[in-house]
């Protein structure tokens, strides 16, 4: 499964109404981490298939998105199960660990 780029506009359908585990990136083009940590998130949602949802979200161009989540610093990492926010993880994360992480929800 590829990513998916999410906005303010198609968050809510992406992530809080799918029937699958979200992994969202919560990223910004300036960001120094951010740029380690997209390759992995890729990486990521070409290891998970089907079994989860993986997502993009500029915090710069959706700020109401970002703000709602209480993103803060960025990389910020959020997973979300049937519309919840079930964990966060601020800071570059391995892709292993983020592949455990989705397996454990699907």
């Amino acid at each position: 499964m590829n990513e998916v780029t999410l906005t303010n506009a198609n968050f809510e359908t992406e992530v809080l109404k799918s029937d699958q585990p979200v992994l969202v990136d919560f990223y910004a083009d300036w960001c120094g981490p951010c740029k380690m940590q997209g390759p992995i998130v890729h990486e990521v949602s070409e290891a998970i298939g089907d079994k989860a949802k993986v997502g993009k979200l500029n915090v710069d161009e959706n700020q109401e998105v970002a703000q709602k989540f209480n993103v803060m610093s960025i990389p910020t990492l959020i997973i979300f199960k049937n519309g919840q926010a079930v964990e966060t993880m601020v800071g570059v994360q391995t892709k292993d660990s983020l592949i455990e992480k989705l397996n454990k929800l699907a």
